[in-house]
């Protein structure tokens, strides 16, 4: 079974913006669309310039996925930018993700410890490396068994590269529709990767007050 893809982001909406300010903004991320331009001219179509095209002076903060749809911030100005980066630096913001993965989970919670680092032979894909790689700490807790299916919910104490993809696998339930980590049924089992940033917690950088913005979970 093939895997390969072919680039070509949903066009409309271009943009969908949760909240606004002359701080910063919160976007709402859909699956498939980049969300910094890849080196490929083909792959210069993502949600920074889409942004951008309407807010010329926003910057990205952080990045999700291509295949990961939510909630995803911008500064608007270069000091928010800072201020926003060291949020996420410095683990001062919270977000939660929805997921499905394969098969049913059999406790209702979980903490998974397993430190991650790029199988570089093989990038974008990580590994778990006991020797080399970086602490990496998720979350999990039940939400739905339904037909062979767990709906979770994900918190990242860390933020490495594709962790709550790798964590569920190395737990045994793969995300469904996981083009790097998942078997093939599980690969099979939905149209579009089940894995979705459905909140963020932050402080405004203006003023500190603590802020939660949430997308809804389109699946």
């Amino acid at each position: 079974m093939s895997r390969s893809f072919v680039y070509a982001p949903a066009k409309d909406p271009s943009i969908v913006v949760i909240y606004e300010d002359e701080a910063f903004l919160v976007l709402d991320k859909p699956s498939g669309l980049l969300s910094v331009p890849g080196k490929p001219p083909e792959h210069s179509d993502c949600l920074e310039t889409r942004a951008q095209a309407v807010y010329p002076e926003a910057r990205t903060v952080h990045r999700l996925d291509m295949a990961t749809s939510g909630v995803w911030v911008m500064a608007r100005e270069h000091a928010m930018m800072r201020h926003l980066g060291l949020q996420f630096e410095r683990r001062h913001t919270s977000k939660t993700y929805i997921a499905r993965v394969w098969g049913d989970i059999e406790d209702d919670e979980g903490f998974i410890d397993e430190p991650i680092i790029c199988d570089w032979p093989n990038r974008p894909k990580q590994m778990i490396c006991y020797e080399k790689g970086k602490p990496s700490q998720t979350k999990w807790k039940v939400i739905e068994r339904k037909d062979g299916i767990t709906r979770v919910e994900l918190t990242p104490i860390t933020g490495r590269t594709h962790q709550l993809r790798l964590h569920m696998q190395h737990i045994g339930h793969p995300i469904l529709a996981d083009r790097i980590y998942a078997h093939d049924e599980a690969f099979e089992a939905a149209d579009r990767l089940q894995l979705h940033a459905h909140s963020i917690t932050m402080h405004h950088p203006i003023g500190g007050e603590k802020i939660t913005f949430t997308s809804p979970v389109p699946f």
